[in-house]
């Protein structure tokens, strides 16, 4: 079940889809390839009825994603720079609404588009060697693809607006004490950490699952009525074979089997 990609290796285990962006020559920089690859690799979890969640992490034990490839800023103009942030925004934000769990393990510098990639995430583990910056203000810039609206909803706005002006740069145990990841590790048990979470996600009804993830962001999506779409989403599960299931096998005192449907 390994999809083809140029710059991801992809891995499917009992459920967890396991994506590692997989340029660790260029700290696993973000190019055109690597959006086209998350783009296609988000479509296969959320088509696949395999996949019940995923992870993200990057290749070697320096990097998660050390930001965007600069080599493709050159030449660019205002137009083509917002094509570029516009890209980005929306493969981000693919991830940020999939129905099925998907986890960032940052297992090393997570600077620029790395950090807002794990931020597009919907919750993100660290090993102890992690390091988070938004950095781009060293370049004249500011981040492109959501980071400065993420970091602010994930970290508060007085942190979120040190941390975008400064570039400043936080450890693990700094960005778990700012609310930015739930938990650090070593690095050798990062992966098992995280996939163990997710084990426990995965024997959850899918559909509640994908309820909550619905229900959760429009907490910041000014579009929608977040307290609405609860109780639509309430309403939707009354509706689900897996509630009737997860009623029963309460009242039976046994544990429920859930199908997603």
């Amino acid at each position: 079940l390994l999809f083809m990609y140029t710059t991801l290796a992809a891995e499917l285990n009992q459920g967890i889809y396991l994506i590692t962006i997989n340029r660790p020559e260029k700290m696993n920089a973000l190019n055109k390839d690597v959006f086209t690859d998350l783009n296609t690799a988000v479509d296969h979890i959320n088509s696949n009825p395999e996949i019940k969640s995923a992870i993200i992490t990057g290749a070697g034990p320096k990097a998660f994603v050390a930001g965007a490839d600069i080599t493709e800023f050159g030449g660019l103009d205002k137009a083509g720079a917002m094509t570029l942030a516009k890209r980005g925004q929306d493969i981000f934000s693919k991830i940020e609404n999939s129905p099925k769990p998907i986890v960032a393990a940052v297992n090393g510098f997570a600077l620029g588009g790395g950090c807002e990639l794990a931020m597009a995430c919907h919750f993100r583990v660290a090993s102890e060697n992690a390091k988070f910056s938004q950095p781009e203000v060293n370049l004249g810039l500011i981040p492109g693809y959501g980071g400065t609206q993420r970091l602010v909803h994930l970290v508060g706005k007085g942190k979120a607006m040190e941390m975008l002006m400064s570039a400043h740069l936080i450890d693990a145990n700094e960005a778990k004490q700012s609310g930015l990841v739930n938990y650090v590790t070593t690095a050798e048990t990062l992966l098992e950490h995280t996939k163990k979470i997710l084990e426990v996600i995965n024997t959850k009804a899918p559909l509640a699952v994908a309820g909550c993830i619905k229900a959760a962001n429009a907490v910041y999506d000014e579009t929608k009525d977040g307290y609405a779409l609860e109780i639509e989403e309430f309403g939707n599960a009354f509706d689900t074979d897996d509630m009737k299931e997860g009623v029963s096998a309460f009242l039976e005192k046994r544990k429920a089997v859930f199908t997603g449907k």
